[in-house]
């Protein structure tokens, strides 16, 4: 006889009070074995990592401690002395937040428990912020910044002195980012209110647990790692790659050629949610769906620019699947469980496997059902990166990057916050700051270099009154210098340095003067991509074709039009790099033909059409093929390392091939490929010994050559700003106004030049090289690359074009490329350009 049942339900009945298991057996459901494991842990008082996948109830899992706990106590009654907030929930999204709450709502009000939930995001009204911290809720919903600005606050003891948990969604999101930085000193704020505090992390997709498991406990110093609970099982996905009729791009990201039978499948289905990487990828999708929408199906769009009103109307016709689909980005990657979604399409590669496997998990938000998938690749590359994607899912292989250490930004931003509370001693704040996993091996002198920082600005501008933010008092605490500095602090808290934004407001002409009138705001735009614009321009915006009329103080000005090939809006934020594990996937993929059965034909045609006029890399080496084209001599380079790692490799050699007499003219890079074209012929000095492949591809480039190009480029000037910002060295907002984006870049630039030639090793100066080395720059991955080709760089010499070299010669002078017809003129030159390849002969 199988007592396993049994057994499991006693453990059920012996930590779930009467109302959760009633609830329950109503709807003739059990609890899991994962839920109950949680909350017997948690009521011993661990904290806890469940990883689990997509519909395994992870959430009510990691709320059951809380409800549990709440259930137990009596409802609050009025003149009742102050009952603080008693679980925070931290999430990376703010409609995450949203949904969470009112599914977790649900079975508080079924079971009539008497919990009280709210949510506080930058989205919530001041007043309604204002009452929660006279009056908390049991459980407060909340954000990074919101939780950094709860803790700069002089009653924050006071409001989280009855806190018991913490839980963290989604938190493999959270913690390799700067958000993440800020949020773990937050916790450490947190547990030197309440030393007992537990946390509970949730995830679906971890690489390395033990890092998150580190994570969520105190650090100062190193315990035991948090207790971990792995969820197996979970019906596997059902992905395809679209194997489409038409003709694949060569190059390109709009994958326009696909949108018929898009919209197909968007027919076939219930509610489908369609990815994409960029919010202009975004736009483009939408409108090209809609001029193909015969039966004006429901399709609506989501994304960070757009205004909040129109979010969150398309969030409540989702909710209530009024929608046959939603074009989104990043904004509706996690957690979210609305509407009956049944299929997920991701139109462009993903660029890492973790980031699939999360979207993916919108479609059937049940852990018994296959989520349902289809893979647009928007060109022939992307084919071979979705093909590994797709592999790298059935593998359950996960490339969620690894935890940096803390920045020195957000820790400075830290430190002012802790000032806005209250006095603070430095010796005493250092020891709760190394209880933060990112900032357990701070060491002393770098900390007291961040406290000077924030007390003086540094060395160099410690003669300026602006930037004595904090002051010493006589007993040796620094204090706020004065309370303007924390209301500023609290205008400019968080680690999300958006490129300048204005307001894209629909307006119409009136009277003869073209004067224009007041009309709804559409959303956000980057600043620099409207001064591109001259009067009269069309682009895409919030799904519609606007004309731009003029700019007015913080707002851009747009009228409706009706023109069929607009500039689309471009966005500097949303092109992910491609992960270090798809980007070898894709190079054993190339290496071996055995795998190409897999692919269509036309895209295994193209590699055996490579095999023959030149040659494969085998998966640890770099092809290098030279050739002649018009009057420029070109040299391609195919390391799949990322379009960072690229620029970056492209910007050093083009200086090498500067001083070996090459006379190099410029050089495109994609997340695959590089090339660079150049007067002399390339392929001659590396055959004659002019140009030793090895001496060009040496490590030694990252050392004095990437020093000389990085004090000549504008990289790390923008860097600079962004650091500058965090840090509160330069705020963007001020009360009642805002800085354009043209102040706060002009303000960062004076200041970086000076403190370049009279303070070089200003901490915000360390910081920026830090960032600039793992962000646009992607130095570590760059690095890697060079000593994974040392000695083994092929070099093929043609006469003319390889098939392979197709792709990223069709980018170079791309940019200015908009619209359908000038793709058709595209595909005319790829045409061209393959038939040119078709007669290639070697050359030596």
């Amino acid at each position: 006889m199988n007592t396993q049942p049994s057994l499991f339900a006693e453990r059920s009945a012996a930590v779930l009070p009467a109302p959760f298991l009633k609830w329950f057996a109503e709807r003739g459901w059990s609890p899991r074995p994962h839920q109950i494991d949680l909350l017997a842990r948690a009521q011993n008082g661990a904290s806890v990592l469940l990883i689990a996948p997509t519909g395994a109830g992870k959430t009510l899992a990691g709320f059951l401690p809380s409800l549990v706990d709440l259930a137990s106590r009596p409802k609050r009654k009025p003149g009742e002395a102050w009952r603080g907030v008693h679980t925070l929930y931290i999430s990376p999204l703010k409609a995450l937040a949203v949904d969470i709450e009112r599914n977790l709502g649900k079975p508080v009000a079924e079971m009539g428990l008497p919990i009280s939930m709210e949510t506080r995001t930058g989205d919530t009204p001041a007043h309604k912020r204002q009452r929660q911290k006279l009056i908390p809720p049991d459980i407060l919903l909340t954000t990074p910044e919101q939780l950094a600005l709860l803790i700069a606050n002089k009653d924050a003891e006071r409001f989280f002195s009855g806190l018991r948990y913490v839980v963290l969604d989604e938190l493999h999101s959270l913690v390799t980012s700067k958000r993440g930085h800020l949020l773990s000193l937050g916790l450490a704020r947190l547990r030197r209110y309440v030393p007992e505090l537990q946390a509970i992390g949730l995830s679906a997709t971890v690489a390395e647990p033990d890092a998150l498991r580190r994570w969520l406990v105190p650090q100062n110093p190193p315990g035991p790692m948090a207790d971990l609970i792995t969820v197996g099982g979970g019906a596997k996905p059902v992905i395809t790659i679209l194997d489409s009729a038409e003709h694949v791009p060569w190059s390109g990201h709009s994958a326009r050629y696909a949108i018929p039978e898009i919209y197909e499948a968007i027919r076939r289905h219930r509610t489908t949610l369609l990815f994409v990487n960029t919010r202009s990828q975004a736009e483009l999708l939408f409108q090209e769906l809609w001029r193909v929408n015969e039966e004006t199906l429901p399709i609506a769009l989501h994304h960070g620019s757009l205004d909040v009103g129109q979010r969150r109307r398309v969030e409540k016709a989702m909710e209530a699947n009024a929608l046959r689909a939603v074009v989104a980005t990043s904004t509706l990657d996690l957690g979210i469980d609305w509407g009956d979604v049944d299929l997920v399409v991701h139109v462009g590669a993903p660029k890492g496997a973790s980031r699939l496997a999360q979207r993916i998990g919108r479609s059937n938000h049940r852990m018994d059902e296959p989520s349902r998938a289809i893979l647009v690749p928007a060109n022939r590359f992307e084919v071979l990166e979705c093909r590994a994607a797709l592999d790298a899912n059935y593998l359950g292989a996960q490339d969620t990057p690894p935890l940096a250490e803390g920045a020195l930004d957000v820790l400075a931003q830290h430190v002012l916050g802790a000032a806005c509370a209250e006095p603070f001693d430095a010796g005493d704040l250092l020891e709760e700051i190394r209880s933060a996993a990112p900032y357990a091996e701070l060491d002393a002198p770098t900390f007291e270099r961040v406290v000077d920082f924030v007390a003086t600005g540094g060395y160099a501008l410690r003669s300026y009154e602006r930037y004595a933010r904090i002051r010493q008092m006589a007993d040796g605490r620094w204090r706020v210098a004065n309370p303007r500095i924390a209301q500023q602090y609290r205008l400019n808290v968080g680690t999300i340095v958006e490129a300048p934004m204005l307001k894209v407001r629909l307006t119409r002409h009136r009277g003869r003067g073209g004067n224009v009138r007041g009309g709804p705001v559409l959303g956000e735009i980057e600043e620099y991509f409207v001064e591109t614009l001259a009067q009269g321009d069309t682009f895409l915006f919030a799904g519609k074709v606007v004309r731009f009329e003029g700019i007015r103080e913080n707002e851009c000005y747009v009228t409706s039009a009706a023109g069929s090939d607009p500039k689309v809006a471009s966005y500097m934020g949303g092109k992910f790099p491609l992960s270090t594990y798809l980007a070898a996937e894709v190079r054993s993929m190339l290496a071996d033909p055995a795998r190409w059965h897999v692919l269509p034909d036309q895209v295994a045609d193209w590699l055996r059409l490579q095999r023959d006029k030149s040659v494969l890399p085998h998966r640890e080496d770099l092809l290098v093929e030279t050739f002649p084209r018009g009057n420029r001599f070109y040299m391609v380079a195919y390391p799949f390392e990322g379009r960072l790692a690229h620029q970056t490799l492209g910007m050093l050699l083009t200086r090498r091939l500067e001083r070996a007499g090459a006379h190099p003219l410029g050089f495109v890079a994609t997340d695959y490929s590089l090339a660079v074209w150049s007067l002399e012929d390339m392929g001659h000095m590396i055959r004659t010994g002019k140009l030793p492949l090895g001496a060009l591809f040496a490590e030694d480039m990252l050392g004095d050559d990437l020093e000389a190009w990085l004090a000549d480029s504008w990289m790390l000037k923008r860097t600079f700003r962004n650091c500058a910002v965090i840090a509160g060295l330069i705020e963007r907002r001020h009360p009642g106004q805002e800085k354009t984006g043209r102040q706060v870049t002009v303000s960062a630039d004076l200041i970086y030049d000076v403190l370049r030639t009279h303070q070089p090793d200003h901490i915000l100066l360390q910081a920026t090289r830090t960032d600039a080395a793992a962000g646009l720059l992607d130095v570590k991955r760059l690095g890697e690359m060079l000593s994974r080709i040392r000695g083994r760089i092929m070099h093929k010499d043609l006469d003319r074009i390889s098939p392979l070299a197709v792709p990223i010669m069709l980018e170079i002078g791309r940019e200015s490329v908009n619209g359908e017809a000038n793709e058709m003129l595209l595909a005319e030159t790829a045409d061209a350009l393959i038939e040119e390849a078709m007669g290639t002969e070697q050359a030596g």
